[in-house]
């Protein structure tokens, strides 16, 4: 009465929108296991995921049936079933659909609980499913929950009653900080509650505003540990399954175990993967960026080398009369450390063609932020002009820090079509730096060793838009700056809690009015990696207008 299966685990990077290139995809892996039972792969891997409101247009959904019917009509050789995700269209309501093909059959499953929190929208596209039964496999009965499905018992809880053997939940479960703990520690509580071992099985690569990790698992009932899939990148996992009699849980025999990124490692494939997808998919051929002296454009080379190659990163030093010697020795430094190319292209012509072009509107007022202002749109300005002409996508150097509190020039340097930064505080971009000079991370193209200059992450941070400019002249210390933004933001923590801290109120009231008011900023601002728990954009929606204050 012993049964055994061979279940592969196929860790995609699915494409949104390419549903033959998914097919394709999903294929090979099938191919490359000719003696596995099963192929799982991750949440709607036919459409890719999120698709968002392209799940809304109907020419799609008959696009993901006719893929479906595809692999249909291939599982007719006898050969590995497959366990594929796409939206499926029943009785007027689209559903997320899990659907089993094997043998010339289609089995579907639909996800019952649609998430929409967070960077999740599902509610406003799809409908909930009913709570699922086992599905019927080769003498097996599988427990298919999708993502959102294991967050809570209801869905793991009917299966098990109904008559799983084992749990396998694919998903599209996008990186934050910390979320590798929270994945397991959902799957443990799964697991106890239903006493069925479980393959969880998640996508990879980068999509917009969000990245993917993969760190695909499978826990046995007694939640020991069978195989850790790894993480950032493709792979195909063969997994063996054993049951006693039929009714009894599976067991997965032990397999390879992967060694996961801890913090920052993470963070830099986190920024690493989504930039190398997003030019990529995107047909750009490379990208271009600002380099100034600083550290935030000297950690975004780094990235976009490491993401791309050097020969696809072009960095373009803009001094004005305000920029130091040092800046533009630290420009080149970096460019040679990191093997890229770099061009010179002073804007103090530009500026004094502005200064003329607004001397009779500007008659009778001192120099200000306006002119400052200028400085940074004329590098946006030439930097774009760059980008049209030769066609790699500008990349943004801003950090969290700044544009949280509106440290950054719209139309200037937020100008671009990426922004690698724009999830990390400044007190990581530090972080990112060192760890960086010391490590060179597993998939990237960059080379080893020191890539960043000492003196670019020692000096004191600076726009330098005026003489002897340095960031704390207008911004309070970044370890300060970060503590607070990370309450106001992270956390959603009031200025009393904030003060209860000990920090000074009058600073906590500076800070929450600067962050909102640049909050039509961001509204404007380029997608960039979500990191944290509360990226701007998808996490968190604020209004631009409003009145409410905590301080």
């Amino acid at each position: 009465m012993t049964l055994d299966l061979s279940i592969a685990l196929a860790q995609l990077n699915a494409r949104v929108g390419d549903l033959a290139g998914n097919a394709d995809a999903i294929l090979a892996a099938r191919a490359g296991v000719p003696g596995a039972d099963l192929v799982v792969t991750p949440e709607l891997s036919l459409v890719g995921y999120p698709p968002e409101d392209l799940v809304l247009k109907p020419a799609l959904i008959e696009a993901a049936a006719a893929a479906l019917e595809r692999l249909r009509l291939v599982s007719e050789d006898g050969g590995p079933a497959l366990l594929v995700g796409l939206p499926v269209a029943r009785e007027g309501r689209l559903h997320n659909a899990a659907a089993l093909v094997d043998g010339g059959r289609v089995q579907l499953s639909f996800k019952h609980l649609l998430p929409n929190y967070g960077t999740f929208d599902e509610a406003r596209v799809f409908r909930p499913g009913p709570l699922p039964g086992p599905l019927a496999f080769r003498g097996a009965r599988l427990g298919v929950a999708v993502c959102e499905d294991i967050w809570t018992p209801e869905v793991t809880e009917c299966l098990a009653e109904t008559g799983a053997e084992m749990l396998i939940v694919p998903n599209g479960s996008p990186y934050e900080l910390g979320k590798v703990d929270k994945r397991l520690s959902i799957a443990v509580a799964r697991i106890r509650e239903s006493g069925l071992g479980m393959a969880y099985l998640n996508r990879v690569g980068g999509q917009d505003e969000l990245v993917f990790d993969g760190a695909s698992f499978v826990l046995n009932a007694d939640l020991v540990p069978a195989v850790q899939m790894p993480d950032w990148e493709e792979a195909v996992a063969i997994t063996h399954w054993s049951r006693g009699a039929p009714g009894e849980a599976f067991r997965c025999a032990p397999g390879a175990r992967a060694r996961l990124d801890e913090d920052p490692a993470d963070i830099w494939h986190a920024m690493l993967l989504s930039l190398r997808d997003y030019v990529n998919r995107n047909g750009f051929p490379g990208v271009v960026l600002g380099l100034s002296g600083g550290i935030d454009s000297a950690v975004t080379a780094a990235v976009a080398v490491d993401a791309l190659g050097a020969d696809r990163v072009w960095c373009v030093m803009l001094p004005s009369p305000y920029t130091a010697d040092l800046s533009l020795e630290e420009a080149g430094e970096t460019a040679r450390l990191l093997g890229t190319r770099l061009d010179s292209i002073p804007i103090a012509p530009a500026m004094q063609a502005f200064e003329t072009m607004l001397a009779e509107s500007f008659a009778g007022r001192a120099p200000d932020t306006a002119e400052e202002n200028i400085q940074s749109r004329i590098r946006g300005l030439a930097l774009m002009a760059l980008s049209n002409k030769f066609g790699p996508m500008l990349v943004t150097t801003g950090n969290k820090s700044e544009m949280s509190v509106g440290y950054a020039t719209i139309y200037g340097d937020m100008a671009g079509g990426y922004s690698v930064l724009k999830d990390v505080y400044k007190t990581t971009v530090f972080k990112l730096a060192r760890w960086r000079n010391a490590h060179r991370p597993r998939l990237a193209l960059g080379p080893a060793g020191v890539v960043i200059p000492e003196r670019t992450i020692s000096r004191p941070p600076s726009a330098e838009l005026r003489p002897d400019q340095k960031d704390e002249d207008s911004l309070p210390p970044y370890d300060l700056l970060d503590r607070i933004l990370i309450g106001l933001v992270e956390n959603e923590q009031s200025a009393a809690d904030l003060a209860a801290q000990g920090i000074d109120p009058a600073v906590i009231a500076r800070i929450e009015r600067l962050l909102h008011l640049a909050e039509y900023k961001r509204r404007q601002a380029p997608p960039g990696v979500k990191i944290g728990h509360r990226n701007f954009g998808r996490d968190r929606r604020y209004p631009i207008t409003h009145s409410f204050r905590t301080a």
